[in-house]
């Protein structure tokens, strides 16, 4: 039987030309990509900004499942959440309370998407965007935000978020706004204060963040798919045979029933 690894490796060696890793590494984006084909749904890549984020080493991550990273205070219901849009191949946007490796809990938005075969529409792996919530001073220059959390930045908060506003006004790049709310301005935050009751609610840039970055992330997979002849998208193409297959089917049935019923009908009508 093959080995976990074994596996990790044959999942993107065969479905990605050379390169993809390194182009991946170029990335500053927190972000995992997991395979539900194998046992157990485990992470086959981890970027250098989701290593730097929750603390732990590449072989630390790599064969786990990102349940790992949850905690006590984690909300079940937005765990159950994301089981079921997996058991759905399809996305969704939560915010989300996971720990750190030294155990410290801190918010994220957490945006996943199916990455599809362009061949046949399966679903050969998920997307998964970690952008941590950065919590924003308010009007008064008070530790308390805007949305009841403590600014985990403590006296550059005031200026990491005007930075932030001022790129976002200046500039049309979206590149601006990615770097403005780069891994690096965020892995070193204390969150020691986070208020893990929640809810917690991720801004418009942070939200613009994880969009860019599947972007970004989707064109060096569909690149790199392509060179291999397996080209994949973040949008499902196609049905797969055994699919069409069935909705044929399904089709033929319902008219089936339609003329029957409709036989019948025409036979206990009066003359």
């Amino acid at each position: 039987m093959e080995s976990q690894l074994g596996l990790i490796d044959k999942s993107f060696n065969v479905k990605y030309s050379d390169g993809v890793r390194e182009a991946l590494d170029e990335l500053p984006d927190s972000f995992t990509i997991t395979d539900p084909s194998i046992s157990g749904h485990p992470i086959v890549y981890a970027s250098r900004g989701f290593l730097k984020v929750f603390g732990y080493s590449e072989n630390e991550v790599l064969g786990k499942n990102g349940r790992v990273f949850q905690g006590p205070k984690t909300n079940r219901r937005s765990v159950m959440a994301i089981r079921e849009a997996i058991r759905e191949e399809r996305g969704i946007q939560i915010s989300l309370l996971n720990y750190r490796k030294d155990g410290t809990p801190f918010w994220m938005l957490f945006n996943m998407c199916p990455v599809y075969s362009e061949k046949d529409g399966r679903v050969v792996h998920f997307l998964g965007i970690q952008v941590p919530i950065l919590r924003r001073r308010n009007s008064l220059g008070g530790g308390i935000g805007r949305n009841g959390g403590v600014c985990y930045d403590g006296g550059n908060c005031r200026e990491y978020v005007y930075k932030c506003c001022r790129r976002e006004v200046c500039s049309n790049s979206i590149m601006e706004v990615d770097r403005a709310l780069s891994v690096d301005s965020v892995s070193g935050l204390d969150h020691t204060e986070v208020d893990v009751e929640g809810p917690c609610e991720a801004s418009d840039q942070e939200k613009t963040k994880a969009s860019v970055a599947v972007n970004n992330i989707m064109s060096v997979l569909a690149n790199y798919s392509e060179l291999n002849g397996r080209l994949v998208s973040d949008r499902r193409c196609c049905q797969s045979g055994t699919s069409l297959l069935s909705a044929s089917l399904n089709i033929s049935f319902e008219l089936m029933h339609s003329y029957q019923t409709c036989q019948l009908s025409m036979q206990v009508m009066p003359s």
